[in-house]
């Protein structure tokens, strides 16, 4: 008898805590650059703009474009087998970032460079939530 292996959660950290406590609130949460202006993503200690340490956490859209995407057939990690075929999509956010997540409430075969897209939280456990992006309507 085989027994079902769970998806790995990230463990958010002292860094990435603001990221991990916005999504548990359903909020996008990127670092934004106090000296140029820029965001950023993913999560650092300084601009790669302008090098500048102060970096804040501000609330994005969350609106964004699907950039590209790859419909994953083979079982990388056993936690996944449940969902596969699954996409890994790169989503150009408004904020000017560049975001590695998952397209949901979408067939896999209906995808297309370019869709407009919105974040939607999923829960994943252990009070931890995750960013995924669906289509937006229209």
């Amino acid at each position: 008898m085989s027994q079902a292996v769970a998806k790995p959660i990230p463990i958010p950290d002292e860094i990435t805590a603001p990221f991990f406590d916005g999504a548990r609130g359903g909020k996008l949460m990127l670092q934004h650059c106090t000296g140029c202006g820029k965001w950023s993503f993913p999560v650092r200690e300084r601009c790669p703009h302008c090098f500048e340490t102060k970096l804040e956490w501000r609330a994005a859209s969350g609106r964004g474009t699907l950039y590209t995407f790859a419909i994953m057939h083979q079982v990388m990690n056993p936690g996944f087998a449940s969902a596969v075929p699954y996409n890994v999509s790169q989503v150009d956010l408004e904020e000017g970032v560049r975001m590695i997540s998952n397209v949901v409430g979408v067939e896999n075969a209906a995808l297309r460079v370019g869709m407009k897209l919105e974040a939607v939280f999923e829960d994943v456990g252990d009070n931890v939530s995750v960013p995924k992006f669906r289509v937006v309507a229209g």
